[in-house]
């Protein structure tokens, strides 16, 4: 597994590569990590991270490994990548999406072990009534990666 790190918006962002697949990503910088340069197989994901943070990309094409996980967090994280760029879902609608409507906390747990932030985005989903609570990232974070996400999906819907 090798890690890189890009600058972003929301601060250092390390994305790592097993192979030709994106296995993690991480808020900072990683110790083993080193700069987005001649990656190898992380260009591709390095290249995407940047175009979304450019407001250019919409939809992650990248591979995706998830390496770990109950079968309960990879149904949590498998139904983040189905919720619409730009838009969000609160805890309680993705558990009624996975199959237990009463699950609303333990979808909390599952976003706070993905283990593929911003490209897996948990950053959409949100508490009752819109309410932005809990994220691994902090929630300044989060407000930046939902106002980055309304912001392109307003200026595509207005053009």
């Amino acid at each position: 597994m090798r890690w890189t790190v890009l600058d972003s918006p929301i601060g250092e962002f390390s994305v790592a590569v097993d192979g030709t697949a994106v296995c993690g990503t991480y808020f900072g910088r990683m110790a083993s990590a080193g700069d987005s340069s001649g990656a190898g197989p992380a260009d591709r994901a390095v290249a995407e991270l940047r175009a979304y943070f450019a407001g250019e990309l919409t939809e992650f094409t990248v591979p995706v490994a998830v390496p770990r996980g109950s079968e309960f967090e990879r149904a949590v994280w498998q139904e983040m990548t189905l919720i619409p760029y730009g838009e969000t879902l609160t805890y309680g609608e993705v558990a009624r999406r996975v199959g237990d409507p009463g699950a609303a906390r333990a979808v909390g747990v599952a976003c706070n072990r993905n283990p593929i932030p911003v490209i897996v985005p948990c950053h959409r989903i949100v508490g009752a009534g819109g309410k932005l609570v809990g994220f691994g990232g902090g929630l300044p974070r989060k407000v930046k990666l939902l106002e980055l996400e309304a912001g392109v999906a307003l200026r595509r819907a207005w053009s």
